[in-house]
């Protein structure tokens, strides 16, 4: 399977699967940003989980409620943690105009 090329802070990234959503714009709060800088890792890797439906640490059911909101256009929530174990979440609201990567704490 190709993948597609993204290029952030000049790392060049490869998403293996195709999106299942759009992202819209993507922001992340200042304590998402300094937890990705410190463990190395771009938001582009989140948000490629994200939008192809690999909802991360989150429980059953709302691994559910998200393959039931991807359809009827409800609000997404991931969960992942940075290699330095830091819990971020990755949310995109309903309209699909703004996913927003933060620290639980930020919420």
């Amino acid at each position: 399977m190709a993948g597609r090329l993204f290029n952030y802070g000049g790392k060049t990234m490869i998403m293996e699967k195709k999106a299942r959503f759009k992202a819209g714009q993507v922001c992340a709060t200042p304590g998402a940003l300094e937890a990705m800088n410190n463990a190395g890792q771009s938001p582009v890797e989140f948000i490629g989980r994200h939008v192809t439906g690999d909802w991360g640490e989150v429980c059953a059911e709302d691994q559910q409620a998200n393959e039931e909101a991807v359809d009827a256009n409800l609000r997404l929530l991931s969960a992942y943690r940075t290699k330095k174990q830091v819990k971020l979440w990755v949310i995109t609201e309903a309209d699909r105009n703004l996913t927003t990567i933060l620290l639980p704490e930020e919420y």
